[in-house]
């Protein structure tokens, strides 16, 4: 039997705040779990010879894209090394079973994520929830990459340890050059279910009173998306952690690569379409967040039982023929065209 990682506190307290309990708002019930088939290869509606062929070129070959589970991507250009939304611990909330408790206490576990994250410079936060910012603590303070993020992940940084210097505060509209990797900033939107609601909304404008401690703890804070370019001329990649959007802000991106979330449920009218159109039909789609993020990042990924993964792809292939969707896999190194590279 493997000797269980061992866990650690996020704020390095041992005290928890009690919190009223709240009902996950999901788009569907949740059930078992079920295994997806290893998707190293799995690609639908390949680009016929006519594809506009954005990034494409011998920069594609210069840069590697690791999924990281959920919402989260590692970017490794020349040796340098951008995360998104990195949360490797995935512990336990009940969340995939009948028991979702938001007083969970948050924590981390060093060498599960250290072993995935290498040494990042930057870090990109899409928004505060738990299951996109809970290792960022842990990742910042240990390796003194700056972090990208909203007034609200800034706050709970701090109050996590961070040291503010780190921590560059945007709202959306930003185009920051990082000494080639260049990283424009996307007012975004937070996803919503069935009852166009969703767990711990709300903001922060100065840091919380108490160290926050449980995942009830971390506020939404608002919600970013990014796109990233690798290089003068590389490929692009527009990253979301939430599975909205603003159609306004998203029109002119016209990125090579989008990393889309899955929704729950259809509260956003024609989202995939609507979406597609903004981005003006990225030469390749990968669907993110429809994992089971509480089990551990290894093996094949399980399907969250709320996300139509299979509908998902369906709506792509339709509403962009020429795009190449890409299905990812936890252990696959992909090139920046989307394609595996290494096992």
């Amino acid at each position: 039997m493997t000797q269980e990682p061992r866990v650690t506190d996020v704020s390095g307290a041992s005290s928890r705040r009690g919190f009223g309990r709240r009902a996950v708002l999901r788009g569907a019930a949740l059930g078992a779990a079920s295994p997806l088939i290893p998707a190293t290869a799995a690609t639908a509606a390949t680009a016929p010879a006519g594809d506009s062929g954005r990034g494409r070129g011998p920069d594609a070959a210069a840069v590697a894209f690791r999924w990281l589970g959920t919402a989260g991507w590692r970017i490794d250009v020349d040796g340098r090394t951008v995360l998104f939304d990195p949360y490797l611990t995935r512990f336990p909330t009940g969340l995939f079973g009948d028991g979702f408790d938001p007083r969970t206490p948050l924590r981390s576990r060093p060498e599960v994520v250290d072993a995935h994250t290498g040494r990042p410079e930057l870090v990109l936060v899409s928004h505060s929830h738990w299951d996109h910012l809970a290792d960022v603590p842990h990742i910042a303070r240990t390796t003194g990459a700056r972090v990208v993020g909203t007034e609200t992940t800034c706050h709970l940084l701090v109050a996590l340890g961070v040291d503010a210097g780190q921590i560059s505060v945007v709202k959306g509209g930003e185009v920051l050059d990082f000494g080639g990797i260049v990283v424009e900033v996307v007012p975004s939107l937070h996803s919503r279910n069935k009852k166009c609601s969703y767990f711990a909304p709300g903001t922060l404008n100065a840091p919380p009173a108490a160290v926050p401690a449980t995942i009830a703890d971390l506020p939404e804070g608002d919600t970013l998306a990014f796109r990233v370019t690798a290089r003068a001329g590389g490929p692009s990649a527009f990253l979301m952690g939430a599975s909205d959007f603003s159609e306004r802000a998203v029109r002119g991106l016209r990125p090579d690569l989008a990393m889309i979330a899955v929704p729950s449920s259809t509260a956003t009218h024609r989202y995939v379409p609507r979406l597609l159109r903004a981005l003006d039909h990225p030469r390749v789609a990968v669907p993110v967040h429809w994992d089971n993020f509480e089990v551990p990042l290894s093996g094949s990924p399980e399907r969250d039982p709320a996300m139509d993964l299979d509908a998902f792809v369906a709506q792509v292939e339709a509403a962009s023929p020429t795009t190449r969707v890409v299905v990812p896999d936890y252990d696959t190194v992909y090139d920046g065209d989307m394609r595996p590279v290494a096992r």
